[in-house]
């Protein structure tokens, strides 16, 4: 049998250890893959922009880590199997993914934006799917050979709260929260952690996306009331989940700004 060292142990607790981060050329993703590479791991760094994977990658290795940018659309499921398998060859078989990458589009839903319903539905429900499928063989694969793994889904607080003409972003990020429960029971017997994480207001690209007027100035205004939560709170939370003794697994982990009331 396999001994494993307490997380404690270690100041670099995922030595030896390959993580994948979609949505990684900006906020939380960036700031995650930085703070797992300082921690030991890997690193695949998925997104579409290169100019930006590239950069990361170079702030990555000057500090000592090691990671590799794969440039891609993880709307793309072709694309993404095939990033897969690139991740396998250059940095060996993945057994942490923080699936990431997703887009924040409110607005009333009388105003019927189709185009901003079905692009939040491609990219965080779709997209996450398709990296769920290329990634979960390589990760149940990890699993049964060094004991563990983790799936680690952003989901959003707007898949518990009720948030005004944010109706199909909380639904698409509902799929995600229950989804992740799911997959952890089917995929947890096979020591592959699953957790979702469910922050409040994070300061990110996000808010920049947003094209209803209303939302935009509830977002501009919380600012007055709340210190909104910063990418690398994310990001320590999610390398404290894969940091954690192997029989510890967090399902949900619910992250808010302190004076965000809901």
């Amino acid at each position: 049998m396999t001994t494993h060292t307490s997380a404690t142990s270690s100041t670099r607790p995922l030595d030896g250890r390959v993580a994948v981060v979609t949505g990684a050329s900006s906020g939380i993703g960036e700031a995650s893959a930085e703070h797992l590479a300082s921690l030991g791991a890997k690193v695949a760094v998925l997104a579409r922009r290169t100019d930006r994977l590239d950069a990361l990658v170079a702030r990555i290795t000057q500090h000592g880590g090691t990671a590799a940018a794969v440039a891609v659309d993880v709307t793309d499921a072709a694309a993404v199997h095939a990033a897969a398998d690139r991740v396998q060859a250059e940095l060996g078989t993945a057994d942490l993914l923080l699936n990431n990458a997703g887009v924040m589009l409110p607005a009333p839903v009388e105003e019927l934006r189709t185009d901003q319903w079905q692009r939040q539905i491609d990219l965080n429900i779709s997209g996450l799917m398709n990296v769920i499928g290329a990634f979960t063989p390589q990760l149940v694969r990890a699993a049964g050979e060094r004991g563990v793994a983790d799936l680690i889904n952003t989901s959003s607080s707007a898949a518990q709260n009720l948030y005004p003409t944010f109706a199909v972003y909380a639904a698409t990020k509902a799929f995600v929260s229950h989804l992740s429960k799911h997959l952890r029971v089917e995929l947890g017997p096979k020591k592959v952690r699953v957790s979702a994480i469910e922050p409040g207001i994070v300061g990110t690209e996000l808010q920049s996306h947003v094209t209803d007027a209303g939302a935009s100035a509830w977002l501009e205004g919380s600012k007055d009331t709340i210190d909104w939560l910063q990418s690398i709170d994310i990001a320590q939370t999610v390398g404290f989940i894969a940091s954690l003794p192997l029989r510890v697994n967090l399902p949900q982990v619910f992250i808010m700004p302190t004076a965000q009331p809901s």
